[in-house]
């Protein structure tokens, strides 16, 4: 008997929710707001530096072919390599990025959860006694003899009920136990698309914080690859400075024997000896840049200071540039630039907001029911007559907002054009940051060729100078100005060398460091989010792409 009733209140509610999910499916692909359609953007033939011409041919040339995801391995220092393959997992500020994008994940899981019916449980025991004084008391009071005289009543959880269950007068209003459990589910019906475009903003949110952790990775790479590079750089420059010390020494020691001799005055000791201690006090400073560039490293790799000193304490050269270096194409700066990726995401995030604002002008229809059970006696609870139920849509319409909606509408849309003008912005800043990467990295290296023959003539004039000098030719002087030239070229071409490999860094940087299917973090499960957005464009720009 149960059964069959049972099967009939699922009737009953079958066909008064039956129209309603009809209607909901016929108005499910309505979606209002803009699509988002993936900018294009102009993209030139070629790079704007101009290329060198043959008479001015350099040791490094640039040429339009793929970039090697791993561009650090264009230098074939092992060193540098081994600390880059470290960077992914360990660096503090790579590892924030990654929970930043964990949390827009859990937004997004948070918003999705819109989309489906929210259900849940519930039970209670109460034990209640009406107010005799109260609404209850009056009710009870105007029908009392009513109720005394029906059949005394329905005897229930061992007190005298009337006929509605409520406790009578001649009950006393007596306090009564009331047991309960069911459930209850509400379902807003999405007829605007408001719920989709939620997650449709949510989703591009996940994807700008993914390609905002590959812009923090290809950063900090950077970073590692120039400050070990500018560490290379001061250990040579230490070198040279010892290696002129010693030879400052040697003629400082020729200057006494030549005084002794009586060859020449005290005039040119005091000169010499005052040459030795100068390029002796560049010695300390050298010694301190270089220890904080191993602190520098060490910070990079999340080390306390000093961590790495037995790995980099030794000198080496520095990493040199290959004779080679592929560049890729313009067309393909778009999808390698992780921060015009992340840029486009956001403008994707800021469409799919207008919709959400637009569907707040529209009624929203909810559907909400409840099935449980409530008995005053607990051995009731399992019987199917104990059953209660509600089952019934429910509109809100905005009559009158005091221009609230509006105005969220209109925010939302300046904030879609802020953010069209932001990847515009950042797709010529790219541009830019190419650009000027190509005019430095050539334009060094016609310096450094410059400095290196200027570094062997001076070596030929120290060596003139000295050899006229113990000749008795000419004075101390011209020998420590030789020497102090010398010095100083050498330190030149030094700096130049290290500024040319630098530079070759930030041309990687400037280029998007390649590009990479999956994000480089060892046992890592990619989400598809992390892959390359298949939206961009590389023709001309149109008006309206937005």
């Amino acid at each position: 008997m149960a059964e069959r009733q049972g099967l009939k209140a699922g009737r009953a509610i079958g066909r008064r929710i039956g129209p309603l999910l009809s209607a909901a499916a016929l108005l499910a692909g309505c979606t209002v707001g803009p699509n988002f359609r993936a900018p294009s953007f102009w993209s030139p033939a070629s790079w704007f530096a101009s290329r060198p011409k043959p008479a001015q041919t350099l040791p490094s040339v640039t040429v339009a072919a793929p970039l090697n995801p791993n561009w650090w391995e264009a230098f074939h220092d092992p060193i540098l390599t081994s600390l880059e393959d470290r960077i992914a997992s360990d660096n503090l500020d790579v590892r924030t990025a990654t929970v930043r994008l964990a949390e827009s994940r859990a937004q997004r899981s948070i918003v999705s959860a819109d989309e489906f019916p929210q259900v849940n449980g519930n039970a209670s025991y109460t034990r209640e006694k009406a107010s005799a004084r109260g609404l209850l008391g009056l009710a009870s009071g105007s029908a009392g003899s009513a109720a005394s005289g029906a059949s005394q009543g329905t005897v229930a959880n061992g007190s005298g009920f009337g006929a509605g269950g409520i406790p009578g007068q001649s009950a006393g209003l007596q306090p009564f136990n009331l047991w309960q459990y069911g459930f209850d589910a509400s379902w807003e019906l999405d007829l605007w698309g408001r719920v989709r475009r939620e997650i449709e903003s949510a989703g591009a949110s996940v994807e700008a914080s993914a390609e905002a952790r590959r812009d923090t990775l290809l950063s900090v790479m950077a970073e590692l690859a120039r400050d070990y590079i500018e560490l290379r750089g001061l250990q040579r420059n230490l070198q040279i400075t010892q290696e002129n010390l010693k030879t400052q020494e040697s003629s400082l020691q020729l200057t006494r024997a030549r005084y002794a001799g009586g060859l020449t005055s005290d005039l040119d000791v005091a000169n010499a000896a005052a040459q030795v201690a100068s390029t002796a006090a560049l010695i300390p400073n050298l010694q301190q840049r270089i220890e904080q560039e191993i602190n520098r490293l060490s910070f990079l790799l999340a080390e306390p200071p000093g961590a790495l000193r037995g790995m980099l304490e030794e000198a080496r050269p520095v990493p040199p540039v290959p004779p080679v270096v592929p560049i890729g194409l313009p067309s393909e700066l778009a999808r390698r630039r992780p921060d015009i990726r992340e840029a486009e995401a956001k403008l994707h995030a800021a469409t799919a907001d207008i919709g959400v604002a637009t569907a707040d002008f529209y009624p929203q229809v909810t559907l909400s029911g409840s099935l449980g059970i409530q008995s005053l006696q607990f051995k009731d609870l399992a019987n199917w007559g104990a059953r209660q139920y509600a089952l019934g849509p429910g509109i809100t319409l905005p009559i009158f907002q005091g221009g609230r909606l509006r105005g969220t509408l209109e925010l939302r849309k300046e904030q879609q054009k802020e953010a069209a003008l932001d990847y515009q912005q950042t797709v010529l800043q790219a541009f830019h940051d190419v650009d000027n990467a190509l005019i430095a990295y050539r334009a060094e290296q016609r310096r450094r060729e410059e400095l290196a023959t200027a570094v062997q003539q001076n070596r030929r004039a120290v060596a003139l100078a000295q050899s006229r000098y113990q000749q008795g030719i000419t004075d101390f002087l011209e020998v420590l100005d030789a020497q102090r030239s010398l010095l100083a070229a050498e330190e030149e071409y030094s700096n130049s060398t290290t500024t040319v490999s630098t530079n070759l860094v930030q041309l990687y940087k400037a280029l998007g460091g390649g590009w990479e299917s999956a994000y480089p973090l060892p046992g890592s499960t990619l989400n598809a989010e992390e892959h390359a957005p298949t939206g961009h464009r590389a023709a001309p720009a149109a008006p309206g792409t937005i």
